[in-house]
């Protein structure tokens, strides 16, 4: 239970100043503290998300499982907030992240990089660009807006939110955050862009050093030290021992063996690998906007990406909904008018396709 602590003041008496002929008087001052907070810290969650209110806009950090800010997820969902707008890389899994919200019917809309017309790379940006006080901003992931030196673009509203729910490392009584490695992913991006930012923190001290910070606290509103965590793993993998069989002949896996020939790295070759989920060989863990930026920019040597299907310019069609029956791609295009494009910019792409029974690169 909270703590009342009071303190009172009272002045009323009415003093006169003779050299001007005036009065003045002093009134009731009074300052109440009911334990819930200091400063920036909030000691109960519930009060920190008490202000959620029915259709917000809501900005999740975190990225599959990783990061996601589990508690504040878990108390907004002890409100029963509905109505809400979503905006995260994924909605988590059924019973854990923001999928208990979806599957309590609090969530009316969800925008993030596996539902709607919303790559990646673009969900990134225009997050950050929200974050940034940047309007809009042109890509060339989905064309037919406007034309630069004979490229198409696509012009990109900035997301903003209500409300930023993130995940940090530590924290100290300020609000400047520090992530833990590849936990950073989406969070900073989030925070900045929101107009009330709570985040959830395992640690909370006293000081940070000013160089260590990778938010300051000019964006964060309100932290919270999170209960407990549970850090699943969303698909655990783990290898697995090496036996012998007979070579298989399946499309797949002449796919796969297509694919490593034409990626065999020779003995005398040093490679830094980059994951979208803002993991890096080189210096510190970068963030979920940065991480695009060198795809979509053209600094990173070899992109493999997945798709339902890549023309031969490289245009790429990816969409995760099951057509139904009787309803094509074209059908998907037509309906939508938008074409889906990665990047003019990529330097090369991985390409191994199935046509008439032959594997080609």
């Amino acid at each position: 239970m909270a703590t009342l602590t009071l303190r009172r003041i009272v002045f009323d008496k009415t003093l006169a100043c003779s050299s001007r002929n005036k009065y003045y008087k002093i009134i009731t001052c009074a300052s109440y503290s009911t334990g819930k907070q200091n400063g920036k810290v909030y000691i109960n969650i519930d009060e920190a998300v008490k202000d959620v209110k029915d259709g917000s806009k809501l900005l999740v950090g975190g990225f599959g499982l990783c990061g996601i800010p589990e508690n504040l997820i878990e108390a907004v969902h002890r409100k029963k907030t509905k109505g809400l707008t979503v905006v995260s890389n994924n909605a988590g899994v059924d019973d854990f992240g923001l999928g208990i919200l979806l599957k309590n019917k609090q969530i009316k809309r969800m925008i993030a990089s596996y539902v709607e017309l919303t790559p990646q790379g673009t969900l990134a940006e225009r997050v950050r660009a929200g974050g940034a006080g940047i309007p809009a901003f042109f890509t060339p992931t989905g064309y037919g807006t406007l034309q630069f030196n004979g490229k198409d673009y696509i012009m990109e509203e900035a997301i903003t939110g209500d409300f930023a729910l993130i995940k940090a490392w530590k924290a100290d009584r300020h609000g400047n955050l520090i992530f833990r490695k590849s936990a950073r992913n989406f969070n900073p991006a989030m925070a900045r862009a929101a107009t009330v930012t709570i985040a959830e923190v395992e640690e909370i001290v006293d000081e940070i050093d000013p160089d260590n910070v990778h938010v300051p606290s000019v964006f964060v509103q309100r932290v919270i030290k999170g209960d407990s965590y549970q850090k699943r793993i969303e698909k655990v993998t783990v290898s697995k021992p090496v036996q012998a069989g007979k070579p298989s002949n399946s499309t797949r896996e002449r796919i796969i063996r297509r694919a490593a020939m034409d990626n065999f790295i020779p003995a005398d070759m040093n490679v830094r690998l980059q994951s979208e989920n803002g993991i890096l060989g080189l210096g510190p863990f970068p963030t979920e906007d940065r991480s695009f930026a060198m795809i979509r920019g053209g600094h990173i040597d070899l992109t493999i990406l997945g798709a339902m299907q890549v023309s031969q310019y490289g245009d790429l069609a990816n969409w995760m909904i099951p057509l139904a029956d009787g309803v094509t791609v074209e059908d998907i295009v037509k309906t939508t008018g938008c074409e889906f494009k990665v990047a003019a910019e990529l330097k090369k792409m991985g390409d191994v396709t199935q046509q008439n029974g032959n594997i080609t690169a």
